[in-house]
């Protein structure tokens, strides 16, 4: 029996492993009502940073992609014409935190709370400016992500279109408040 059990932990101990990595939630399944999938956004982390910024408790860079840096490079929006389709951002937002390690103790990433994402599809969402909008909250302690909904702060709408409401103040610029700064 003494023999038995040494074995058997180590057959099973590999197949529990690979069991937790398989149970391990793939974020690019994730999809919000409308049809805004995470999966769309894949290879976000590589993006061109467009800007970053600093809203109270939270510190966010705003990535986006060939397509969206080169319309920005062209002059949109400030030019009056429109992001082409297939314009892309992406917005992570961390808890914002002081490194005291660090001169000045700046302001700086802590853990990640959420990310946005907005793609210009003016056939798909003709009815909200043309662009589609996706937020997924981040939970660390299960190391997973779910779409924003309505318990979350602020309110998230439960479609591809929740944040049309909220950019029609930037109707002017094809719905995009993020400026692209000089470099």
């Amino acid at each position: 029996m003494k023999r038995i059990l040494p074995t058997v932990a180590f057959v099973a101990l590999p197949a529990v492993l690979v069991a937790a990595a398989f149970a391990a939630q793939d974020r690019h399944t994730l999809q919000v009502p409308g049809g805004l999938a995470f999966a769309d956004f894949r290879g976000y982390e590589d993006w061109q940073t467009i800007a970053v910024s600093h809203n109270g408790d939270k510190v966010a860079i705003i990535l986006g992609n060939p397509a969206m840096i080169e319309a920005y490079k062209s002059g949109i929006p400030g030019n009056g014409k429109p992001f082409p389709d297939g314009a892309r951002m992406a917005k992570i937002h961390w808890m914002a935190k002081k490194d005291e390690d660090q001169p000045g103790e700046p302001v700086v990433p802590g853990a990640l709370h959420d990310v946005d994402f907005m793609v210009k599809d003016s056939a798909r969402f003709s009815d909200s400016g043309g662009w589609g909008w996706a937020e997924f909250e981040y939970d660390a302690a299960s190391d997973t992500f779910r779409p924003g909904n309505e318990s979350d702060k602020p309110p998230k709408g439960h479609d591809a279109k929740c944040g049309f409401a909220c950019h029609t103040v930037v109707q002017n610029r094809d719905y995009v408040f993020t400026e692209y700064g000089k470099r």
